[in-house]
C-alpha cells in the first residue's frame, strides 16, 4: 500500500566495495572504509566484481612507488630532447608510461593511489586527454581517485586538463558524485569552478546505477554545505530518483533532517511533488509523525488535500495524531472520508 511507503524508513545498509581505494586503505590504516550512515534501497549494481583485491600497486603490478619519480623523471628529460630522439624510442618510453596493470590501472592510477602529488602533476602534464580519462577495471578514473583521497589539487588539474566529469564507475557515480556522497567541497567546488552551467546541468542530472543524482546523495549523507554547493550550481531541487520518485526533500524528510527541508524549501524546492505513488513530503512527515517538519512544510504552503494512490491525504494520515492534527486549519469535515472544503452540494 502506498500508505505504507508514507509511513516506514526506506533506508537500508549497502555492502559493497567502493573503490580500489577502499582496500589499500583499509590495509594501510587497518580500519574499515568509511560508508555513507544512510543508504538508500534501489537496484543492484550494474557492474560488480566477484572478489576484493589488493589494489594494483600491490601484488599484481611491477611498477613501485618508489620507481615513479625515475620513470617520470625519465620521461620529462626525454620530452625535452624530442627532437632528437629517435621515435622508436619515445614510442617505446611512452608505451611503458601508460601500461596497464591486470587490474586496468596506469601509472597516473597508481601515483594518485600512492598519495604522491609531485608525480601526479609531472605525469598530468605529460599526459594527453584520452590517458586521463582511462578507467580501471572498477571503471574509476584517475579523477575518481582524486576525490575518493580528496586530493583537490590534483582533482583541479585533471579537470583543467580536459579530464571528464562525465565518466561513471561500477556504481555509476560520477566523481562529482563521489564528492557529494563523502562531502568533500573543496574538491568538488574546484571540479565544477569553470564548467558551465550548461554543460554541469547534465553530469548534475546523471543518476548513478541505484537512480540518485548528486543532490539525492548530498541529502542522504546530511552534506549542508555541498548542498549548498549544488543550489548555487543551479542543480535541479526537484529531480527525482529512479526507484520511487522521490526528491530531495523526500529524502530529508525521512532522515528528520531539519536543517536539509529548511534548506531546500528556501532555494525553492516544490513543497508538494510527489512520489511515483502519490506521496507528497507532507504525506511523509505525518507518516513519520514528525510535527517539526510537518509544521515547516505547512507553512511552506503545502496542500494538506493533496491524495496519493491510496486516495490518502496527509490529513487522513494524522488520523489520533493529535499534535500533528492541530496544525491543519480547522476546515477539515469530512463527509465519507472527504473533505467538505471544496465539495459541491
Amino acid at each position: 500500500m502506498a500508505s505504507d511507503d508514507c509511513t516506514k524508513d526506506d533506508l537500508l545498509d549497502d555492502n559493497r566495495t567502493d573503490s580500489a581505494i577502499d582496500s589499500y586503505r583499509s590495509i594501510q590504516k587497518s580500519e574499515e572504509p568509511q560508508e555513507p550512515s544512510i543508504d538508500f534501497s534501489g537496484p543492484t549494481d550494474k557492474f560488480s566484481t566477484a572478489d576484493e583485491r589488493l589494489d594494483s600497486a600491490y601484488g599484481s603490478s611491477s611498477i613501485t612507488v618508489e620507481s615513479l619519480s625515475e620513470i617520470v623523471q625519465g620521461c620529462t628529460l626525454s620530452c625535452a630532447q624530442e627532437e632528437q630522439t629517435e621515435s622508436s624510442e619515445l614510442s617505446e618510453q611512452e608505451n611503458f608510461l601508460t601500461t596497464i596493470t591486470e587490474d586496468g590501472d596506469t601509472i597516473l592510477h597508481l601515483a594518485i593511489i600512492h598519495e604522491d602529488e609531485y608525480i601526479t602533476h609531472q605525469l598530468i602534464q605529460l599526459f594527453p586527454k584520452e590517458v586521463l580519462d582511462i578507467q580501471n577495471n572498477l571503471y574509476q578514473s584517475p579523477l575518481h581517485l582524486a576525490t575518493y583521497l580528496n586530493l583537490t589539487e590534483i582533482a583541479k588539474s585533471l579537470v583543467e586538463k580536459g579530464a571528464s566529469l562525465e565518466l561513471q564507475d561500477q556504481n555509476g557515480n560520477t566523481a562529482l558524485h563521489v564528492a557529494c556522497q563523502q562531502g568533500q567541497v573543496k574538491c568538488a567546488t574546484e571540479m565544477t569552478r569553470e564548467v558551465s552551467p550548461s554543460k554541469l546541468a547534465p553530469i548534475l542530472e546523471t543518476q548513478n546505477w541505484r537512480g540518485l543524482a548528486c543532490l539525492h546523495l548530498a541529502a542522504l549523507n546530511r552534506q549542508h554545505q555541498m548542498m549548498n554547493l549544488l543550489m548555487n550550481k543551479e542543480a535541479d531541487l526537484n529531480i527525482q530518483e529512479g526507484t520511487s520518485g522521490k526528491t530531495a526533500l523526500h529524502l530529508a524528510v525521512e532522515l528528520h533532517d531539519v536543517t536539509s527541508v529548511k534548506l531546500l524549501l528556501n532555494g525553492g524546492a516544490n513543497v508538494d511533488a510527489a512520489m511515483f505513488n502519490g506521496c507528497t513530503p507532507l504525506h511523509l512527515a505525518v507518516g513519520r509523525q514528525d510535527t517539526t517538519i510537518a509544521n515547516l512544510l505547512f507553512q511552506s504552503g503545502a496542500d494538506t488535500m493533496l491524495r496519493n494512490m491510496e486516495d490518502e491525504t496527509a490529513l487522513d494520515l494524522a488520523d489520533g495524531k493529535n499534535d500533528i492534527l492541530a496544525l491543519f486549519p480547522f476546515d477539515d469535515i469530512q463527509i465519507s472520508g472527504r473533505s467538505v472544503v471544496g465539495m459541491n452540494f
